[in-house]
């Protein structure tokens, strides 16, 4: 199995879930990944024990300009380059994971022949995805709400997100104590998750910075802020001039992502779509802030899938300071009852099971029998590597 993902976090950790799911269901199976030099991939994908091949592709970005032109000639350069390594692959099947890594693979397997399927993350489909649905009639998706903007999109099956064995599998209850001793949490008093996703949000994080200096002297609250590596030093600068270090602790990354979930009351974050599903399958209450630039304003999208059931508070990325935070967050904090509510109200839908769903789709193409993902043969996961999720331009 030969599977596309790359760019950001968004598509490689459901890639990443795939293959282990794989691994589970065909303990011999041979599992690479395609991709490019310019993204995360060229470090998760090889950290998480996979082989990567990259390829010569460019962004499906508007913004590129008079270089968008060169967009044919490079899907066609790194389409062949896929049909290359499928051949001395000996692949069975391509998947495509969306983002513009993934869309050569879908055409070099149809250069080559082989059977292929995409799976789209997003409640509004990129364009990386938009054009790899005409290419293949196998189509999988995270949301059901996609279905209406993909070619042959009716026919698509909603597996759900794929997601990391450990959040899949996650107890926040139970976990919750143990969580909070790993993370170094003071106290028993309110936790608020502050993330922006792989690379942070600075919008997210300027917010949640002067949150703690309005915060710097209860002690029945405290913030922990993804930033991100860029952000890390001067969050924690600001903190401590401030005082508010002893209410807030900013980390570069969360590589326990199931420690997090299971520690926050409440989480404040980008609405990607693996965020969105790990939040549902966790049942985490969350005040989502989309990011504005996403294609086709897909994260307020993802966003409505927890706001509309009541799982989730909607806030505008230009709204969103110290102060509108504040206003959303303490309510909730002061009430558990909100928060126990909010909880109750996201759907899990298929998401803990979706990377086994997935797994068997594309096994059945590969012509080997799939069991059910309930079957023994889906247990004895071994965990990915630690990890987080959707990875955005910081803004």
């Amino acid at each position: 199995m030969v599977i596309g993902a790359g760019g950001t976090g968004g598509h490689i950790y459901p890639g990443l879930a795939l293959a282990d799911a794989l691994r589970r269901a065909v303990p011999d199976a041979v599992v690479s990944f395609v991709g490019t030099t310019r993204g995360l991939e060229t470090r998760l994908i090889p950290e998480a024990g996979y082989p990567l091949h990259t390829v010569d592709m460019i962004p499906f970005d508007p913004s590129l300009g008079a270089k968008r032109f060169l967009l044919p000639a490079a899907l066609a350069k790194s389409g062949a380059q896929c049909r290359a390594i499928l051949r001395e692959q000996g692949a069975q099947v391509a998947v495509g994971m969306g983002g513009y890594p993934s869309a050569p693979v879908i055409v070099g397997a149809r250069m080559a022949g082989l059977p292929s399927v995409i799976h789209e993350s997003n409640a509004v489909p990129g364009r990386a995805n938009r054009f790899a649905a005409m290419l293949t009639d196998r189509i999988t998706l995270a949301f059901d709400e996609s279905r209406e903007h993909l070619s042959g999109g009716r026919h698509a099956d909603t597996v759900g997100m794929p997601i990391a064995a450990e959040l899949a599998a996650l107890d926040r209850p139970g976990l919750r104590a143990a969580a909070r001793h790993a993370l170094g949490v003071p106290g028993d008093g309110r936790l608020l998750l502050v993330n922006g996703g792989s690379l942070g949000a600075a919008r997210l994080t300027a917010a949640a910075t002067g949150l703690a200096r309005h915060w710097r002297h209860r002690t029945d609250v405290h913030l922990l802020i993804k930033t991100g590596p860029a952000a890390l030093e001067d969050t924690r600068r600001q903190l401590d001039r401030s005082g508010a270090a002893r209410v807030a602790t900013a980390v570069p990354y969360l590589d326990r992502m199931d420690l997090a979930y299971a520690a926050a009351d409440l989480a404040v974050c980008r609405a990607g779509s693996s965020t969105v599903a790990e939040l549902a399958s966790t049942r985490t209450p969350a005040v989502l802030v989309p990011y504005p630039y996403a294609p086709g304003d897909h994260q307020t999208h993802n966003a409505r899938v927890l706001t509309d059931v009541g799982a989730g508070l909607l806030l505008p990325d230009a709204e969103t300071d110290a102060d509108q935070l504040a206003t959303l967050v303490e309510p909730l904090l002061a009430e558990p009852s909100r928060l126990a509510a909010m909880a109750a109200a996201a759907d899990p839908g298929t998401h803990a099971q979706a990377a086994d769903l997935l797994a068997a789709h594309v096994l059945r193409l590969s012509g080997r029998p799939a069991p059910h993902p309930g079957d023994p043969a889906f247990s004895g996961h071994r965990p990915l590597p630690a990890h987080h999720t959707d990875t955005e331009t910081p803004a």
